[in-house]
């Protein structure tokens, strides 16, 4: 997954399309820190430059799951991450997202109002199987949980190698970060916010989650997450929320 990673990033500095093809699941996307999301064709008829293009430069984390892992480079200010798929033809990209942080601390956290009726109640997302369903009901447990500053709730439904990267926020937090905020009544800039579409891939004992967020304020977010099933339950390993601005702009 890490070969195939760091010839993704080369094939995609040097446009090279023949060799970012091989590399690309069919359900790829490409969201960069703008919030602009291009499909598997749409990058190879014109390959973006990766904000990080040499990744020795670069903090590396990766994980793996089975048949999908990622793969996730910070530099500064700039958060990527890199979600994979194991293919017959060997592991494909199907997320590629791009995260900039804040330069300072945030003034708000775009949110879901008050009373979070989606997404702590209902959320605008059909499930399409039993697996779905309980991933849903984590998200909505992890969900409601944030809004009511749980740090006891929100440590049952996230990993222990969890981070969140968002643009919104100053800094990516780990488990500890979060539940620390909450403790002492902060949001950093992450909150919970209606849903208003998601697409999951089921690879047995983890999920790929991505989806289109509105606030009550603010830009809308594309967010990626990966759930993986342990002891039983679901529990979240990452989310990556950037906000689309080239999308509410005009």
């Amino acid at each position: 997954m890490l070969q195939a990673d760091r010839a993704f990033v080369e094939a995609a500095a040097k446009a090279d399309k023949p060799a970012l093809g091989k590399l690309l699941d069919a359900d790829f996307t490409w969201t960069d820190f703008e919030g602009r999301t291009l499909t598997k064709a749409e990058v190879l008829r014109d390959p973006p430059k990766p904000s990080i293009t040499n990744q020795n430069d670069a903090q590396l984390k990766h994980y793996a799951y089975g048949e999908i892992g990622d793969v996730q480079a910070n530099l500064g200010r700039t958060h990527v991450l890199g979600v994979w798929v194991k293919r017959r033809g060997g592991w494909k990209a199907i997320v590629y997202q791009e995260v900039l942080s804040l330069d300072a601390p945030p003034s708000f956290a775009p949110g879901a109002g008050k009373d979070c009726e989606n997404p702590c109640k209902t959320v605008a997302y059909k499930p399409k199987n039993e697996t779905e369903q309980q991933v849903v009901s984590a998200y909505s447990k992890l969900e409601t949980a944030a809004m009511a500053h749980n740090s006891a709730v929100f440590a049952t439904v996230v990993a222990d190698e969890f981070v969140a990267a968002s643009s919104n926020s100053n800094k990516i937090y780990d488990k500890r970060g979060r539940m620390e905020d909450f403790d002492h009544s902060k949001n950093g800039g992450l909150a919970p916010s209606p849903l208003v579409s998601a697409r999951m891939f089921d690879f047995g004992e983890a999920v790929l989650m991505t989806s289109e967020h509105r606030p009550d304020r603010g830009k809308p977010l594309h967010v990626t997450r990966v759930w993986v099933r342990r002891d039983g339950s679901w529990v979240e390993t990452l989310s990556y929320q950037t906000s689309a601005k080239a999308r509410a702009d005009p």
